[in-house]
């Protein structure tokens, strides 16, 4: 009975398995099986019958008899694991503005399956032609523009005769006094308006001086917005990592509890075993 009990136990099928066990063939067996099933479905979730199946494509790799075979339940607690990894790493390369890459194997492969879809370019407009001036055309065919046209007509109008106006020397008085009046009057204006001009050019440039400002004030801000994404992407990189690490560590301490409670159960039955025999023996 010792010699029975000193045996190698069979692996127990019902404990259950680290998910570090996972060897890259198998891992990327699985993605392999899994994404063709998850394209199939558009991108949703498998049924039990499919994750079932996805767990036969594992098992039924080459090399794959050297190792306990792999139930429907530890490939979709895989996938999960690798989702989870994919996320934390696509935050990195994120936050990096593409200065780090990623350096895991499977990277590449999930990101085209459950990273995000970019939607296909629109085609830019043709540019629409420029509206052409109209034309008149002359008797031979050659095109005329409009202008040239009015030009024409004001020079083939007839011209009437001018008639001789007697002047004597108190209306060409008059008319000189008028004429100096209105020069003078016309230099006024000048003035006014030279001045209002400069008026308004000094105006002009403390608009755009103003606005040059703004301008300044406005990229500034841009920048300290910048700065303030960059600083989340850090801040929201180092929280996925510690939920990462904190699930990491979670899940190992949930694995060795249950190793001992196996170990305990089968000390237990060990002992259970071995007093039976005891007591057969003195029965006998």
């Amino acid at each position: 009975m010792e010699a029975m009990d000193e045996r190698p136990r069979p692996p127990n099928p019902a404990l259950p398995y680290r998910e570090d066990c996972w060897s890259e063939d198998a891992t990327e067996a699985l993605i392999d099986a899994w994404g063709g099933r998850y394209l199939e479905l558009n991108r949703g979730n498998l049924r039990q019958k499919d994750w079932q199946e996805v767990a036969d494509a594992v098992n039924g790799r080459p090399g794959a008899s050297r190792r306990a075979p792999r139930t429907d339940v530890q490939c979709k607690n895989r996938i999960d694991t690798l989702k989870r990894k994919y996320k934390s790493e696509k935050a990195r390369v994120v936050g990096s503005s593409g200065a780090v890459a990623s350096q895991w194997s499977f990277y590449s492969r999930l990101d085209d399956l459950i990273g995000p879809i970019t939607p296909a370019k629109r085609p830019a407009p043709s540019p629409s032609l420029p509206v052409a001036l109209p034309l008149l055309w002359r008797p031979n065919g050659s095109p005329l523009p409009v202008a040239a046209v009015a030009a024409a007509a004001a020079a083939s109008a007839p011209k009437r005769p001018s008639m001789p106006i007697p002047m004597d020397d108190s209306i060409f008085q008059r008319s000189y006094m008028a004429a100096a009046a209105a020069k003078e009057e016309v230099e006024e204006e000048t003035e006014v308006e030279e001045e209002e001009s400069s008026r308004s050019s000094r105006s002009c440039k403390r608009r755009l001086g103003k606005g040059l400002r703004k301008c300044e004030r406005g990229i500034n801000g841009i920048q300290e917005v910048v700065r303030a994404i960059e600083m989340f992407g850090e801040i929201y990189e180092r929280v996925e990592e510690a939920k990462c690490q904190h699930l990491i560590e979670m899940e190992k301490q949930r694995m060795e509890f249950a190793k001992w409670l196996e170990v305990q159960r089968m000390q237990v039955f060990a002992d259970c075993q071995i007093q039976f025999a005891k007591v057969k023996r003195h029965g006998s």
